[in-house]
């Protein structure tokens, strides 16, 4: 099925190109080769050369979602390169969503650890996403972001949602996270609250209606 998709969205791409003209042909090259560079994976890479073409043709901004749950008062030199990625695509015009975590920084991401992380008070995630919002500043233009709290929306959902929500994943599915995987090697236990984290992350996603979603490799799980 990977591969049929993969041929399905190279005709897209030739067919959308095929109705661009030279200068936006060119342009279509040259944010390219900006938003490929210094990463590590795109997935597809096809798919985000058709959403920006598709994005010049129809002179329509790409909405790019970057969520982080504020899990301490300050970031750390691995946030300044997805950040600096992210303005690059602020640069050329596209719409950036900066999605504070503030309902699952309570829950804690299990996202490389070996452990179950200590969940977060409300005190503490609010002091941090106020800390994250002026630090941020320093890499992009604040002014032109869409700032988003998922609590906005997941505090909303009753458990009939939930579990509606928990049907289109399954256990396999998610444990094919490397950090779950390990634990269960180790024989380290794993929270049944800590399965719901990636099932929010998409639900975040849908909510938003993001084009583009920049993360670590394990968030492509969540789809």
């Amino acid at each position: 099925m990977k591969n049929v998709k993969n041929v399905k969205n190279v005709k897209n791409v030739k067919n959308v190109l095929e109705q661009l003209n030279a200068e936006q042909l060119a342009e279509v090259k040259r944010q390219m080769t900006i938003y490929t560079q210094g990463v590590q994976e795109i997935i597809p890479t096809e798919e985000l050369k058709l959403k920006v073409a598709k994005s010049i043709l129809e002179n329509r901004p790409l909405k790019i979602k970057l969520g982080l749950d504020p899990s301490a008062p300050d970031v750390h030199l691995g946030h300044t390169v997805v950040l600096k990625k992210m303005r690059q695509f602020q640069e050329n015009g596209h719409i950036i969503q900066l999605l504070i975590g503030d309902f699952t920084g309570k829950i804690g991401d299990p996202t490389g650890k070996s452990v179950a992380r200590k969940p977060l008070t409300d005190e503490e995630v609010k002091h941090n996403a106020r800390t994250y919002f002026e630090q941020f500043g320093k890499v992009m233009d604040m002014e032109k972001i869409e700032l988003h709290y998922n609590s906005k929306w997941l505090s909303q959902l009753n458990f009939e949602d939930v579990i509606q929500l928990a049907g289109k994943i399954t256990v396999a599915r998610l444990m094919e996270r490397d950090d779950f995987e390990e634990r269960i090697a180790l024989g380290k236990p794993i929270s049944l609250h800590e399965f719901f984290y990636p099932l929010m992350q998409g639900y975040d996603s849908v909510v938003l209606d993001c084009d583009i979603e920049l993360g670590e490799p394990i968030n492509t799980l969540i789809f």
